[in-house]
């Protein structure tokens, strides 16, 4: 059997208290020692500028601009435009009063103007900290009071927030630099609470009639505070330098390089994923370390398929999310084909993936299948694709497959979180047995699996499982400002991830569960499942719940059981005299309970990706008896799934018919 990954260190068995680990496996590149750091790419700073001088004609940075409500082709910065600006901006800050080592901010949807921001601060060795509001409705002050930001460019529409008076931003805020113009209302609250705003003009002209010269970094230095969920409910500031990025960077090359098919200067990439988030930050990163180009979205989602015809680009990167919209499109379009052409496209799916299991690459397995079917399919996507990448959750088997027939381009799979720079295992292009995996570690990181014994998982078992740990190059320095929270994720210089894999005898990575409560839904975001339970648990209605969320659904679920007292004075209200079992079987009684849930997630603020779409009513509270809960009556959350799977699968299935 081939193998992808190279053992370097035997696991050894646990005792005296300490897990079993499992053994640690690094990329193929990687088997003699981590590659010699390329000198000339150090700092982040580095892999723009180079490229500045390499590429400065090339297209950097694109966007749609939007007049009387039409959205317009596609503008560009090259390089050189954009390095200009990035001179004046920073200048700008100079000016302002914003030294080496200060914190600034940017909140808003990706475009230039964020870019450009992230650039200037790493020209003078200022911290970017990203600000965005999923995580929820006091984030973006938390944020701003313990990063102690001073200056925040934000997108127009979410300036008037930062300056209610009642906000610790607009008590802590210095400046706000919009990324397009302000309004005399904004310019007049912000005098009042005593927060300078400028239009990005504005500031532009500023830094060009003050010039100042750059102080770029060091690699030490921090590059960036990114936050992340945090299960407390307040975010976690991970604190990433520029030796990190740099690293990562370097090794996504020499990743890249070793394939047939190679990422270039006149490559395109479609930025939709927030900026704000590991993935795309990277991502960009890697794109103009070639010296490429990206285009930005603009802004609605709903309608992402327009900006793909429009740049018709050669990468994308998304969620699982995306890739399941883009599934259930191509499903329902088949639906509408006649029986005989719908069995035409099934014969030469099960054709070409037959050839794919044989070994044969993507454009080789069918270009006859490709021709008369997927090729639409690719038109679809622009008709330029040549790579598509799903991080931040699973991507189920099935819908991988598919897409790697369908899609005539590559296809794979990634697996990374904040505190290692996104990538830290990835697929290979055309390897079908790495379907349904992350692939295997990046180039400057380490892998190992630690025993996780409460939930059975055994490294060094019969099938190897249990906590994803990580080592290496491509690490964060820690949580800002939250020394105990580092030092119980860092052990032993080995980074645990909270995430349950298994290592396959070929060396390939698999995410099977998670450790912790907090799981991640379909489309990325994270979900703290006790929490949810705790909250909704407050409304009257509720003695019991269990909410359940699986990593390859976007939605939530949960089985309750009804406070019986409630449920039959609500009963009588509107005219039902039945027995409690009979209550809980009526369909009233679900559509009620799931309004009563809405209002309960309204009402705290929840997001809405924690809101619960389906229940079951359960009679029968949760007992130790079948052992659902603990003795202090905590849910069993691997038992309640084998108890509840039928349920879970039956109200799922009726959510997907529901879209249908």
């Amino acid at each position: 059997m081939k193998s992808f990954a190279a053992k370097v260190e035997d696991g050894v068995r646990g005792g005296n208290g300490k897990p079993s680990v499992g053994p640690v496996y690094r990329n193929l590149l990687s088997e003699k020692g981590f590659p010699p750091i390329d000198s000339d790419i150090t700092t982040a700073w580095d892999i723009f500028s180079k490229s500045v001088k390499k590429f400065p004609d090339n297209k950097m940075l694109g966007w749609r601009r939007i007049v009387d409500e039409k959205v317009g082709p596609y503008m560009w910065k090259t390089y050189k435009e954009a390095y200009e600006e990035v001179l004046q901006i920073g200048s700008a800050l100079r000016a302002i009063g914003a030294e080496p080592g200060c914190r600034v901010g940017i909140y808003g949807v990706n475009c230039p103007q964020w870019i450009i921001t992230m650039e200037a601060c790493a020209a003078h060795t200022l911290i970017c900290v990203p600000l965005y509001d999923t995580l929820g409705s006091g984030a973006v002050d938390y944020i701003v009071d313990q990063a102690e930001i001073d200056f925040v460019f934000v997108q127009e529409t979410k300036i008037k927030g930062l300056l209610e008076p009642d906000r610790k931003c607009a008590r802590r805020l210095k400046a706000i630099v919009s990324f397009t113009n302000v309004s005399e209302e904004h310019n007049l609250k912000g005098s009042e609470v005593g927060v300078k705003t400028y239009s990005w003009l504005d500031f532009l002209q500023m830094g060009c009639g003050k010039p100042e010269e750059t102080t770029p970094p060091k690699p030490f230095n921090i590059c960036t505070i990114m936050y992340t969920s945090g299960t407390s409910g307040d975010p976690k500031g991970v604190v990433l330098t520029h030796e990190a990025v740099a690293t990562y960077i370097v090794g996504m090359d020499l990743f890249m390089d070793q394939f047939e098919d190679k990422m270039t200067h006149e490559d395109v990439y479609l930025s939709f994923l927030p900026l704000a988030h590991i993935l795309d930050r990277m991502n960009e990163e890697y794109f103009f370390r070639k010296g490429a180009s990206v285009g930005y979205y603009h802004g609605d989602l709903n309608v992402l398929r327009d900006d793909i015809q429009e740049l018709k680009p050669t990468y994308l990167a998304g969620v699982p999310r995306v890739f399941e919209r883009i599934h259930e499109g191509i499903q329902k379009a088949l639906q509408e084909l006649n029986p005989r052409r719908r069995f035409i496209f099934n014969a030469l799916y099960k054709h070409k993936l037959a050839w794919l299991n044989r070994g044969y690459s993507h454009s080789k397995a069918s270009p006859m299948a490709d021709f008369i079917a997927f090729g639409k399919i690719r038109d679809k996507l622009g008709g330029r694709i040549r790579l598509l990448v799903s991080g931040g959750a699973p991507l189920s088997t099935e819908i991988e497959e598919f897409l790697r027939v369908t899609c005539c381009c590559f296809v794979v799979q990634g697996y990374g979180l904040t505190e290692t720079l996104g990538g830290t295992a990835m697929g290979f292009p055309d390897e079908m047995c790495m379907l349904g995996t992350v692939g295997i570690p990046a180039v400057y990181n380490e892998i190992r699996l630690e025993e996780v014994a409460e939930m059975g998982y055994d490294p060094l078992g019969e099938n190897p499982a249990g906590e994803i740990c990580i080592r290496g190059k491509c690490l964060f320095s820690g949580y800002y400002k939250n020394p105990k929270l580092t030092q119980e994720v860092m052990k032993d210089g080995w980074f645990h991830t909270g995430d349950i894999g298994e290592i396959q005898s070929n060396g390939v990575l698999k995410i099977i569960d998670r450790k912790k409560n907090l799981i991640k839904l379909s489309q990325g975001e994270y979900v703290a499942l006790e929490n949810l339970e705790n909250i909704y648990g407050q409304n009257s209605l509720v003695q019991d719940i269990w909410v359940y969320g699986d990593s390859f659904k976007s939605m939530l679920v949960a089985v309750i059981v009804p406070n019986q007292e409630t449920i039959k004075r609500r009963a009588k209200e509107l005219g039902f005299t039945k027995p409690f079992e009979e209550l809980c079987s009526l369909s009233e009684l679900q559509e009620h309970i799931i309004s009563e849930l809405k209002s309960t997630a309204e009402k705290n603020k929840l997001r809405k990706f924690e809101y619960i779409k389906a229940v079951t009513v359960e009679t029968k509270p949760f007992d130790v008896a079948r052992d659902l809960v603990t003795a202090t009556l905590k849910n069993r959350r691997n038992n309640l799934l084998k108890y509840y799977q039928v349920q879970v699968d039956e109200m799922y299935r009726k959510l997907a018919s529901k879209k249908i």
